[in-house]
């Protein structure tokens, strides 16, 4: 297990170093100039140049993305163009914002999209089921930010139950973390029913039945645990996406997260900012990806990693 860790671990080094080039080429391919936002509309060509040249945007590519990888080993991500204060800094001071409504969203989602999914394996074609598959195709097909709206206008709106947005008490994540969780738990329930339905005819589940076990400890101890491992993987993605991609959700509610801060740094062409955020966000969802995998030799004891 020790070797299958470090070996993970090795591994996220050149994916990190792959994610870190291609977001630097992206970033210096998008049209326009961070010196001359910076200098403003009105600042000369020589007051943009000494603007340049301070950024170090002056200097060749290749110059430019080794003096960022050589900061990145020393922990430094640079400074921000547009706050002027270290990025690494402020991605921290966002970073709850944004795993508190993650971990929100995950927890409407598997509770919503786990129950939904049993609901409808359990007794497959019939009305139930066709209710619970006409759900998660609901949840698939409504965009996140028009669902945020929506849940505003109800909630913030017309019934001024809970605020419409900003980053103050648990109350504030509610309305995002739902709509967020709703489209995540359509995903779960589609493939926990059709999960259920690939373990539930196995010979074993038979045995079980036959032997006059209750079916709710059939489903709940025998099917779902076997059937576990997919849904497993889709929470882990789901929790990774949720991370990167809350950024229309964070920008509807006014959230002052992680995804806020990319939206409004790609404005003010921040690449400091941009290339650190995305790359914190990377890492964080390579150590998920091996924190489920090691979730799996946990739920199913065949899967060994010696």
């Amino acid at each position: 297990m020790f070797r299958y860790i470090v070996k993970r671990l090795l591994q996220m080094i050149p994916t990190l170093i792959g994610v870190s080039v291609i977001c630097f080429l992206i970033m210096h391919s998008i049209p326009g100039d961070p010196a001359r936002l910076i200098a403003g509309i009105d600042a000369t060509e020589e007051e943009v140049e000494m603007v340049r040249d301070r950024l170090g945007l002056d200097r060749p590519l290749p110059e430019q993305y080794g003096s960022y990888v050589w900061n990145l080993l020393h922990g430094d991500f640079g400074i921000s163009m547009r706050s002027d204060r270290p990025v690494l800094e402020e991605i921290l001071s966002r970073f709850p914002a944004t795993i508190t409504l993650t971990v929100f969203s995950i927890l409407i989602m598997v509770v919503v999209g786990l129950f939904a999914g049993i609901f409808s394996a359990t007794k497959p074609n019939s009305l139930r089921d066709n209710a619970t598959m006409l759900f998660s195709l609901f949840g698939l097909s409504i965009p996140v930010f028009w669902l945020g709206i929506m849940l505003i206008l109800l909630f913030s709106y017309y019934l001024p139950w809970l605020p419409s947005g900003g980053s103050g008490g648990l109350q504030n994540y509610i309305l995002p973390s739902i709509a967020l969780g709703v489209s995540s738990s359509a995903v779960l329930a589609r493939l926990t029913r059709s999960s259920i339905l690939e373990v539930i005819h196995q010979d074993y589940i038979r045995t079980a039945r036959a032997k006059g076990v209750k079916e709710r400890l059939v489903i709940y101890k025998h099917t779902l645990r076997n059937a576990l491992i997919p849904v497993i993987t889709i929470v882990g993605l789901e929790f990774g996406h949720l991370l990167g991609g809350a950024v229309l959700t964070e920008t509807v509610f006014s959230l002052n997260g992680i995804g806020r801060y990319i939206i409004q740094s790609i404005q003010y062409r921040d690449y400091p900012a941009i290339q650190g955020s995305i790359l914190f966000v990377a890492a964080i969802f390579v150590m998920l990806n091996l924190i489920i995998d090691l979730c799996y030799s946990a739920v199913d004891p065949r899967v060994r990693y010696d």
